[in-house]
């Protein structure tokens, strides 16, 4: 038992022995250092050198004493291992304890052959064994005799101490023992070193500097104190820049600012020098990082970056009118009066680095005289030091509201003037009283009209005594007010109760409200949206539009009506009470987006006419190829659908008897799904080849002789051949695009291309009868079909700009110059007030979106139905995911 090890464990036992004499020198010995730790923070410090001499004695003395007994007990009770514990804890670790083996005698058997020998095996297999032994770490923790963890207090203590003092000031104890007058036999002198607080770095003791070179960060503040008789130790220097207001270079303190790299030297006994280089603050930079953004009210939004070396303290956004850029007609005609640029503050960072960041400069000026006016926009930011960056003025139009009814656009234009001059006063007065003629063609009430006439009377009784700038806001701020109520009505107040409604439910989903609170709510809302629903049909009423340039809005635009409002908020409140309410929240965003989209078709054109442009005719092509392949996407859908039924339907064949007639003339995608007859009239050409009781097409014709799916159309075509006809017209249209230049159109291109390799996949996987990833590879043509025409839309903008620039596009306005509203872009988008091209409108067709949003709705409910095959609603939740 007690032998020694086989040679070939010597390290593994060094090395475990190595460990034990640690871990036992630790649990004797940690009381002994934790107090030499917190004895040692004090005195590193420098507290002896404030506080009286009979404390620091005390100090001394009981720190001496704890250290002598720590130190005692330590040990006495350190107990050095031997290299057997070594062996025993690695035997300990080893399964059956080989190495006790190897040493133990044979008792039982001795003598006997057979038993040797087994004795023998055994002491091979324990000496294999012991080839895997390896050194044991040692056990360090001392938790159970320190549960209060003092000795990390005292490792806290010292690295404060090591970070805010100096290791040189121990041994200052021992002159404070002579009392004051160490001071008095020579000279001392200590000094700091304090960069700005804003760059966040350290303070420096010069004391503690080895080399003769230190770079500071520019305006750090040095403080130097000289202690012994007055002239023993002078200070000179040269990076403060000084020449007036100098002390002597012997007072005893001294402070400066570096602002420059120089020499700071301490002349006399044990005196020193310093090469002091200066580490230059760098000016901060700033800059746009992408085109501004305006939503529909006005509101404006300018990414922007900055960037300094230690953070930006604050920044400002300056706007000016850019009178080069601006066409002088009409009311602008005249001097403007003198106006200030506007300065708003940059947003900041809340918390986090201000180094380098990125934020959104967002405001609103809608009201400002300056909106829809080309402006010049300059971003400046400025660091601690004062030094300040700044970008080149950023020529833009300054975002404003858009007005699309008739007299609230001229009401508009007249505020415009009226802000542009004083001047402008009796001018505007005329114009309003002219074109309030025949208030009862062009006023929807009375009241509006009255509101005209007042504004009209205040301007024309200031005529003999000028206009002033608290009459000139005052009306100014009516016409503002007018022209909402011209635009929006009533309707405005009807949207706030709408949002405030759809925000306490909101609310409410977030708090876990009860099934009474929610019913009292979606009860609100119900009500909110009706009334909301109905001003927007009031307003969007056809009306004679003789003598305007607003067009008939009761032409094309995406319907929806109250019914499917109505069902939307059920299936929000059922989702409710069920506790779902991630997908109730999903559903309220859907219903926020959906009224935020009829608010924005309010004053929306519409109608066609007119002659098409090659761009035109591709978009509009590009339309019916989308429309074509969501048409045959349902088709194979529905064919996968019926895939998944059969089992169902032959199972009914064989117990409903009588009803098996019946139920052959009916879709195959209807047996056992409720509420799916309203799709009965999409899925007539599919109805006119299955209702005649011909039960084998349900059965077993989904493939044609040649393998391809075989559900047809009217005409007959099995869905891989119609694929494979969308796959060629799509080939042919690209042929047609007009040639465009620019990034979009090369992106529009590849878009394209990405289709037309998607419809060829799917043609393949409908050949080869395998739906699922035929479904799979449509979703994707559709995907870079919708890509497609948003990228070429924007290539046609971008070159129908183009051109208006060269000169080459001025059929788009009237014979002044004047953009024609009714008249609309490639992209049959209408046109800003300025001529400019852009819309919030989607560019895809209405039907379009109306048709996904069916395919959602259906795909959502068949994935509620639990009852349906489980490789059914797998196929159905992918289908989800990718939509």
């Amino acid at each position: 038992m007690g032998g020694p090890a086989p040679r070939h464990l010597k390290v593994p036992v060094a090395l475990t022995r190595l460990g034990l004499i640690a871990e036992r020198v630790t649990q004797a010995f940690w009381p002994f250092w934790t107090v030499l730790f917190i004895a040692l923070a004090p005195l590193i410090m420098g507290w002896q050198d404030f506080m009286p001499l009979e404390v620091v004695w005390g100090y001394g003395v009981v720190a001496l004493v704890a250290l002598l007994w720590t130190l005692y007990r330590g040990i006495r009770r350190l107990n050095w291992p031997s290299e057997a514990e070594a062996v025993a804890r690695i035997d300990a670790r080893l399964p059956g304890r080989p190495i006790a083996a190897l040493n133990d005698i044979q008792v039982v058997g001795a003598g006997d052959a057979a038993s040797e020998a087994v004795w023998a095996a055994h002491l091979r297999r324990m000496e294999q064994r012991t080839h895997d032994a390896k050194a044991v770490e040692p056990d360090l923790r001392v938790s159970d005799k320190d549960p209060y963890s003092i000795r990390y207090i005292a490792v806290l203590f010292l690295v404060v101490a090591l970070l805010f003092g100096s290791i040189w000031r121990v041994g200052s104890v021992a002159e404070a023992g002579v009392g004051g007058e160490v001071l008095a036999t020579g000279p001392v002198w200590e000094g700091w070193i304090e960069p700005p607080a804003y760059t966040g770095k350290p303070t420096l003791y010069l004391a503690d500097i080895v080399a003769n070179r230190v770079q500071v960060p520019q305006g750090s503040f040095i403080t130097i104190r000289l202690y012994g008789d007055v002239g023993d130790l002078t200070v000179s220097e040269t990076v403060s820049g000084r020449t007036e207001d100098l002390g002597a270079a012997t007072d005893q303190q001294q402070g400066f600012e570096v602002v420059q790299a120089g020499e700071l030297s301490i002349d006399g006994e044990g005196g020193t020098s310093w090469q002091i280089l200066l580490l230059e603050d760098e000016a901060p930079t700033v800059e746009l990082t992408g085109p501004i953004e305006a939503d529909a009210q006005g509101e404006m939004s300018q990414p922007f970056s900055a960037f300094d070396d230690y953070g930006v303290q604050f920044g400002t956004a300056t706007i000016a009118l850019d009178l080069t850029a601006l066409e002088r007609r009409h009311g602008l005609v005249i001097d403007p009066d003198a106006r200030d640029p506007v300065v708003i503050d940059l947003p900041m960072p809340f918390s986090g680095d201000r180094a380098d960041f990125e934020e959104f400069l967002i405001d609103d000026f809608s009201e400002h005289p300056w909106a829809n006016f080309p402006v010049t926009m300059t971003l400046q930011v400025e660091d601690a030091l004062g030094q300040t960056g700044s970008t080149d003025p950023e020529p833009m139009i300054l975002p404003g509201r858009r007005f699309f009814q008739p007299m609230a656009r001229a009401v508009i234009e007249q505020r415009r003037d009226l802000l542009w001059s004083k001047g402008n006063a009796p001018r505007v007065a005329q114009i309003l009283r002219a074109v309030s003629n025949r208030p009862d063609e062009i006023f929807p009430d009375e009241t509006t009209y009255l509101r005209l006439r007042h504004i009209i009377r205040q301007l024309e009784n200031m005529e003999d005594v000028g206009l002033t700038d608290e009459v000139q806001d005052e009306v100014s701020l009516a016409l503002w007010e007018l022209a909402l109520q011209l635009e929006e009505g009533s309707l405005a107040d009807a949207r706030a109760r709408l949002e405030r409604a759809q925000e306490r439910l909101e609310e409410a989903m977030r708090n876990g409200a009860s099934d009474e609170e929610i019913a009292e709510l979606m009860q609100e809302l119900r009500e909110a949206t009706n009334d909301y629903m109905q001003m927007l049909a009031d307003q969007m009423e056809p009306s004679d539009n003789n003598g305007t340039d607003q067009p008939d809005q009761q032409q094309s635009g995406e319907t929806i009506t109250q019914d499917e409002i109505q069902a939307l908020m059920d299936r929000i409140q059922e989702l409710m009470e069920e506790g779902r309410m991630a997908e109730a929240q999903e559903l309220m965003e859907q219903l926020n987006q959906l009224m935020e989209n009829l608010q924005m078709a309010e004053g929306g054109e519409g109608g066609e006419g007119g002659p098409q442009t090659p761009g035109q005719q591709s978009m509009e092509d590009l339309a019916e190829t989308l429309r074509d392949q969501q048409d045959l996407t349902d088709d194979a859908f529905r064919d996968l659908q019926e895939q998944f039924n059969q089992d169902q339907q032959q199972g009914q064949q064989g117990q409903q008897g009588q009803q098996q007639g019946d139920q052959q003339g009916q879709e195959p995608g209807q047996q056992g799904q409720d509420g799916q007859s309203g799709q009965s009239g999409e899925r007539s050409g599919q109805q006119q080849g299955q209702g005649q009781g011909q039960g084998d097409n349900t059965q077993g014709g989904l493939t044609d002789e040649n393998g391809s799916a075989g559900n047809s159309d009217g005409s007959g075509q099995s869905l891989a051949d119609r694929q494979q006809a969308l796959r060629d017209g799509l080939d042919q249209l690209r042929d047609r695009l007009p040639g465009l230049n620019g990034e979009a159109a090369d992106n529009a291109e590849r878009s394209l291309d990405r289709a037309e390799g998607a419809m060829d996949g799917a043609e393949d996987a409908l050949r080869d009868g395998d739906l699922a990833e035929a479904i799979d590879r449509q979703a994707e043509a559709m995907d870079a079909l919708r890509d497609g025409m948003r990228e070429l839309g924007e290539a046609l903008a971008e070159n129908q700009v183009d051109d208006l620039e060269e000169g080459e596009g001025t059929q788009t306005g009237n014979a002044e110059g004047r953009p024609e509203p009714e008249r609309r872009d490639p992209l049959g988008r209408e046109m800003g007030e300025t001529g400019q091209y852009g819309t919030e409108e989607s560019m895809l067709q209405d039907d379009i979106n109306r048709r996904a949003e069916e395919l959602l709705r259906e795909l959502r409910e068949r994935s509620a139905d639990q009852e349906r095959p489980q490789l059914e609603l797998d196929y159905l939740r992918r289908l989800l995911d990718r939509f």
